[in-house]
C-alpha cells in the first residue's frame, strides 16, 4: 500500500475542510472578487451581497458541501439557458457507488467539462463528484485560485523547464492516485493539455505517462498496475454546437498569419466567458467500459508501445461514442463537395446551420480576414467527430 504525507500536496490540492471558512472569508474580502459580484447584481450594497453570501455558507463544511450550495444551482441554471438539455449515458458503470473513477475526456470547455459532469453525476446517485486538474495559466487573480480550490479543484502548473516539469507531473500523478484511493474521489482530466481545436481528439501519451507515474507502478515497475489504480473511464463530450468555434477559427488565422502569435490573459477569459454563456444546443456525456475490463491485454507490451496502444484503444472508446447531430454531417459533405450523408440531414437543418455558421463568422473582428479559411476551419471542427466515428465504427 502506497504511503502518502498529505503536506506534499500543499502546493496543488484543493482546499481541506479545516481550511473552508477562511478561505471564504478571504474571498468575500478581495477587491477584485466584490467588483465582479457588483457587475452580477450592481443594485445590492457590498454589505447585502457579502451578507447573503455568508448566510449561504450557513453548513457548508466541504468542497462538496460548496459545490452542492453554490455551484449547483449555476450550472443548472446555465444548462436551462444556454443549452437544448445535457444527457448522461452511464449504461457501461455498474457498480457506482462502490467505485471511484478518473474520467479521461475529451475536451470542449474549459469551465463546463467538469462542471455538467458533476451536476450529472450527482443527479444519477453517485457519492461523490469529480476533482479537477486547471492549469495556473487561468487562475490570473487570487480570488479565482481560492474560488476554485473550494471548489475541488488541484492546480496544473504550465510552462515549466523540463526539469521543473517532470517534478511537477510526479506530484500531480501521486496526488490523483491519492486522491482515489485515500480520499475516494473520482477525477475528471482533459485527454490532453488544452483543446482540440479542430475537434480531431487524440489523447497524448504524455497525459497517460503522468498518471502512471503515481501509485504501485513505483514498487512493480508495472504501467498497467499503476493506471488500473486509477480505474480508468473514456468518457465522450458532444456538443451540437461550439460556442467557441469562431474563436477558435481567429485564432487560427492569427497563427497562420504569424507563427509567433500567443493568446493573451484577457484571451483566455474572453474564451471562458464566451464557453460559459454562448449557445450549445444538444450536449450528451457518454461513459464507456472502464479501461481495466480491457488493459491487461496491452501490459506485455514494451512501455513505448503500450502507451501508444493504450492512447489509440482510448481514442476508439471516444470516438465510437460521439453522438453526431446534423451539424456534423452537413459539414462532412460540404467539405466533401458531395451528398453522401445527406440522409442524416434535412433542408430545414442545413439551412439553421448556415446561418448558424454565418453569424457565429460574423463575430470575427480582424485585420485581413480570410472568409474562405476561417469557414474551411470552422466546417472542421464539425466534420471531425463525424470522420472519427465513421472511421472506428467501420472498423467493426
Amino acid at each position: 500500500m502506497e504511503e502518502y504525507d498529505i503536506k506534499e500536496f500543499d502546493e496543488i490540492r484543493p482546499y481541506e475542510p479545516s481550511e473552508m471558512k477562511q478561505a471564504f472569508n478571504d474571498l468575500l474580502n478581495d477587491r477584485q472578487f466584490s467588483r465582479m459580484l457588483k457587475g452580477f447584481v450592481p443594485w445590492l450594497p457590498k454589505g447585502v451581497r457579502n451578507g447573503l453570501l455568508k448566510l449561504g455558507f450557513i453548513g457548508v463544511k466541504t468542497p462538496l458541501d460548496f459545490q452542492l450550495r453554490f455551484m449547483k444551482p449555476i450550472v443548472w441554471h446555465i444548462i436551462r439557458k444556454h443549452t437544448d438539455g445535457c444527457t448522461f449515458d452511464d449504461r457501461q458503470l455498474r457498480p457506482k457507488a462502490s467505485e471511484r473513477y478518473t474520467f479521461l475526456s475529451n475536451h470542449r470547455d474549459i469551465v463546463l467539462d467538469s462542471a455538467f459532469l458533476d451536476v450529472l453525476l450527482y443527479k444519477n446517485h453517485y457519492p461523490t463528484t469529480v476533482e479537477i486538474g486547471i492549469g495556473d495559466n487561468l487562475l490570473i487573480y487570487p480570488w479565482i485560485k481560492r474560488l476554485v480550490r473550494m471548489n475541488k479543484a488541484f492546480t496544473v502548473r504550465r510552462g515549466l523547464t523540463a526539469h521543473e516539469m517532470m517534478r511537477s507531473s510526479q506530484l500531480m500523478s501521486r496526488y490523483i492516485h491519492y486522491a482515489v484511493t485515500r480520499k475516494r474521489e473520482n477525477i475528471w482530466i482533459a485527454q490532453r493539455e488544452g483543446r482540440a481545436k479542430d475537434s480531431d481528439d487524440r489523447t497524448q501519451d504524455s497525459v497517460l505517462k503522468m498518471l502512471a507515474m503515481g501509485g504501485p507502478s513505483v514498487v512493480s515497475d508495472s504501467a498497467a498496475d499503476s493506471l488500473r489504480e486509477l480505474n480508468i473511464v473514456p468518457l465522450t463530450i458532444s456538443y451540437e454546437f461550439d460556442p467557441c468555434d469562431y474563436l477558435k477559427a481567429q485564432e487560427f488565422q492569427q497563427k497562420r498569419d504569424n507563427p509567433a502569435f500567443k493568446k493573451s490573459r484577457q484571451d483566455d477569459l474572453d474564451n471562458m466567458k464566451t464557453g460559459i454563456f454562448g449557445y450549445k444546443g444538444r450536449v450528451r456525456y457518454c461513459c464507456a467500459r472502464p479501461v481495466n475490463t480491457w488493459i491487461d491485454e496491452l501490459k506485455d507490451l514494451p512501455r513505448k508501445e503500450f502507451f501508444a496502444a493504450l492512447s489509440q484503444r482510448i481514442d476508439s472508446e471516444l470516438h465510437r461514442n460521439y453522438c453526431l447531430y446534423p451539424c456534423n454531417y452537413i459539414a462532412l459533405d460540404e467539405l466533401n463537395g458531395n451528398q453522401q450523408y445527406a440522409d442524416q440531414y434535412t433542408r430545414e437543418d442545413k439551412e439553421r446551420f448556415e446561418q448558424y455558421l454565418q453569424g457565429q463568422l460574423a463575430k470575427i473582428k480582424i485585420a485581413d480576414k480570410d472568409e474562405a479559411y476561417l469557414r474551411e476551419r470552422m466546417l472542421t471542427m464539425y466534420a471531425n467527430p463525424a470522420r472519427n466515428w465513421i472511421r472506428v465504427n467501420s472498423e467493426k
